[in-house]
């Protein structure tokens, strides 16, 4: 019988993971399924999957969101709070030690050659991760096409658009070829029971209600509180505005932060948008950055609750429904086109990240090493990501 899951490991875990995950979005998810699938084995691929699917479809940063979402599958809302925290803290503290520096000193320090050695690491764990899923979930010619397609349609399109074209019409395609094969098989009902909200969940809907109200309201001033209320109010808009990631949300941050607010100048905001690439985490971890020029320790930690924290909620609120009607026959259908097109996201973020990072002979022979390791041996990313930093160091 297996030992139940404690929230102590599942939060050490997403902290060890949180610590070395850079590259953005994929680069999180792909040392997620490392670790939790691969080899913890507390989640499958396709509930991995599944998390990519919604978040897609939610605002908010997609990463955390996932995480939200895996969390939630495993603990409920402990595990989605434990998972939320552990995620996020090390890049939080990694963040506030460069804003302090670069407040003191005016300048970024250099990880050129450290990051030039990641980032083909990076992308090499992607791909890994992406055959892993391609074994388990393609298993017809119709779904290598959509790989495919849906690979070199990202790879080239970066609007946010035309992801979630892909996520509807790869689901519609699926639904339309599959749908006659999953009639049958998912549970004929739902219990209208499992949709009551509990009295505890409507409390807690209420004193967040009440909390928002009391921010609106409080007068515009030059005091701290308005500061603060401010910062809160902005980084959450921003973020139940956002579709499509962290990297859609740059401009739109730019001209509310630097054009609209003036909180920073233009090379401040660039210099925040390049601590959030060279730490590990999610990208939107820049808030950071931000808050602690408005108010030092607690604006930063402010600006990052506020960007992270709303749609991670909503993206509890929504695996709680589908959790649900995972099992509709119908839903079943359509991930079986879905899931393939994810799988394509996944490959055209590994080919993006490798174009970044700068073709040369040194990168394609590194890329190639450590893809052949992690499909043969799936070593944990913990050793990885700093050792291909150090070859960085050394040869790049």
């Amino acid at each position: 019988m297996n030992k139940p899951l404690k929230l102590s490991h599942l939060f050490f875990t997403f902290l060890k993971i949180g610590s070395i995950s850079f590259g953005g979005f994929m680069a999180l998810i792909s040392s997620v399924q490392k670790q939790v699938v691969d080899r913890d084995k507390l989640i499958s691929n396709e509930d991995v999957l599944d998390g990519i699917s919604l978040a897609s479809v939610l605002p908010g940063p997609l990463a955390v969101n996932v995480i939200a979402f895996i969390g939630y599958r495993l603990k409920g809302i402990k595990g989605a709070i434990v998972c939320f925290s552990g995620i996020l803290i090390p890049s939080f503290l990694l963040m506030l030690i460069l804003s302090a520096l670069y407040q003191r000193f005016g300048n970024i320090p250099e990880f050129g050659s450290f990051f030039a050695g990641v980032l083909p690491a990076v992308a090499a764990i992607i791909v890994s991760v992406a055959v892993g899923m391609f074994r388990k979930n393609v298993k017809d010619w119709k779904q290598i096409i959509l790989v495919i397609l849906s690979g070199v349609i990202t790879f080239f399109s970066k609007s946010y658009f035309s992801t979630l074209g892909i996520i509807i019409i790869s689901a519609l395609i699926g639904y339309f070829l599959y749908r006659t094969n999953a009639v049958g098989s998912g549970q004929s009902a739902v219990s209208s029971k499992k949709l009551i909200v509990s009295s505890r969940q409507w409390a807690v809907g209420l004193i967040l209600m009440v909390f928002i109200l009391l921010l609106a309201i409080i007068p515009e001033n030059e005091t701290l509180l308005w500061l603060h209320r401010k910062i809160t109010l902005t980084f959450s808009g921003m973020s139940l505005s956002l579709f499509g990631g962290g990297y859609v949300a740059v401009p739109s941050m730019h001209k509310i932060i630097v054009d609209t607010l003036h909180w920073l100048t233009n090379k401040e905001f660039v210099d925040a948008i390049a601590l959030g690439q060279v730490t590990p985490g999610p990208i939107l971890i820049s808030a950071t950055f931000i808050g602690f020029k408005l108010a030092g320790f607690f604006g930063a930690l402010n600006a990052t609750l506020s960007i992270f924290l709303p749609t991670a909620i909503l993206m509890v609120i929504c695996s709680r429904f589908f959790a649900i009607i995972n099992n509709a026959p119908a839903l079943k259908a359509a991930f079986k086109g879905l899931r393939p097109a994810i799988i394509g996201m996944i490959l055209s973020a590994a080919a993006t990240i490798l174009v970044n990072a700068g073709i040369s002979y040194k990168t394609i022979i590194l890329f190639l090493a450590i893809l052949s390791v992690a499909i043969k041996y799936n070593p944990d990313t913990v050793f990885i990501i700093p050792a291909a930093g150090i070859i960085g160091l050394i040869f790049l």
